[in-house]
């Protein structure tokens, strides 16, 4: 799918407050508003603006969006204006009964994250009581019908539990999981990750885990896609504990791809207007309040390079490099420079 002209996905981080400190939190979030954060208006403004993508799916985030008073009313307009809308709110004591049939009403999609199979792994990155919170919002999501992910974090303590948390979702009825693999930005630091000669085990895992009924998706890894495309039967520890669970797979890798990357068929708007290749590559290309996004995105140097492909290192030269193109915001961290390879990919 070529993403010159539109994105696929448009994500706004409406506000910075969150009744959560999660250990790796992106945003840096904070308890309360920043000043500086949009108004409804200008964000009804933004909204119309991203409209002129066509029907873009817009992901209301944060911080948590649940903390902004008019986030009902913003998702409805942006419902109103043909826009295909997706929450995702911190997993905490909000995402109640009420809020989950306001939620119904507007989104189509809703992610909620879910960081370890057990509690305390989960807890330890995001504060003391939270897991509950993650599986209720989950349950009452999938309840009222809305079409739930969950997100997980590969990091240090939830990897070994890998296997266990595709259990998990299966008893729940999850039927999509996107894995975030870290980057050290916001409060994300390196310690937290994996090494990197483990990156490989966990992509073939992910392949593997797309057998048992379940779409698989990832964050800063499209590497996954071509582990995908070449798939061969691959067997590690994390492998052979998903069998011992679930038993052999039903199903052949499902082999179709969305060949997104950052500032490729993904933008991101901070709460401040600001927009980003996306949330984890800080490069800013201008302010809404300013300029249109959609000028930004169409127009951009630096995003016509990252979509034509135009890359360094093996990433320039490797054959994938359409559908894959590494991690922009990887290299950006690593090398300062958002062309370099990935120094994260297995190949």
């Amino acid at each position: 799918m070529p993403f010159e002209e539109s994105p696929h996905l448009v994500f706004w981080e409406v506000t910075k407050a969150c009744p959560l400190a999660c250990k790796h939190c992106r945003a840096n979030a904070i308890d309360k508003p920043l000043p500086g954060e949009l108004t409804t208006n200008e964000g009804k403004k933004l909204l119309e603006d991203i409209a002129q993508f066509g029907k873009v799916v817009i992901v209301f985030t944060g911080g948590d969006p649940l903390s902004r008073e008019d986030i009902f009313e913003l998702m409805d307009y942006a419902k109103s204006l043909g826009l295909i809308v997706s929450l995702a709110p911190a997993p905490s004591y909000r995402l109640n009964e009420e809020t989950m049939k306001r939620i119904k009403e507007l989104a189509l999609y809703m992610s909620i994250s879910l960081d370890g199979y057990k509690p305390e792994t989960h807890d330890w990155l995001r504060g003391l009581g939270n897991y509950k919170y993650a599986i209720n919002g989950i349950k009452l999501g999938l309840k009222y019908g809305i079409q739930v992910q969950v997100n997980t974090l590969i990091w240090r303590k939830s990897y070994g539990e890998l296997p266990y948390i595709v259990k998990l979702l299966k008893e729940l009825g999850v039927k999509v999981w996107e894995v975030f693999f870290l980057i050290p930005v916001g409060r994300g630091t390196i310690e937290l990750d994996i090494p990197k000669e483990k990156y490989k085990d966990v992509i073939d895992f992910l392949v593997e885990a797309s057998r048992y009924d379940i779409v698989v998706r990832t964050v800063e890894a499209p590497f996954f896609r071509r582990a995908k495309l070449e798939y061969k039967e691959e067997n590690n520890e994390l492998i052979q504990k998903l069998r011992e669970l679930l038993g052999e797979p039903k199903k052949n890798v499902d082999k179709s791809i969305m060949p997104t990357r950052d500032g490729a068929g993904v933008i991101f708007v901070a709460y401040n207007g600001d927009i980003y290749p996306s949330g984890f590559l800080p490069i800013k290309l201008g302010n809404v309040r300013e300029e249109s996004i959609v000028n930004i995105y169409r127009n951009s140097e630096l995003l016509k390079m990252i979509k034509a492909g135009k890359l360094k290192g093996k990433c320039g030269i490797c054959a994938y490099t359409n559908i894959c193109g590494g991690s922009r915001a990887r290299a950006y961290a690593v090398y300062n420079d958002p062309l370099a390879e990935d120094p994260a990919c297995p190949y």
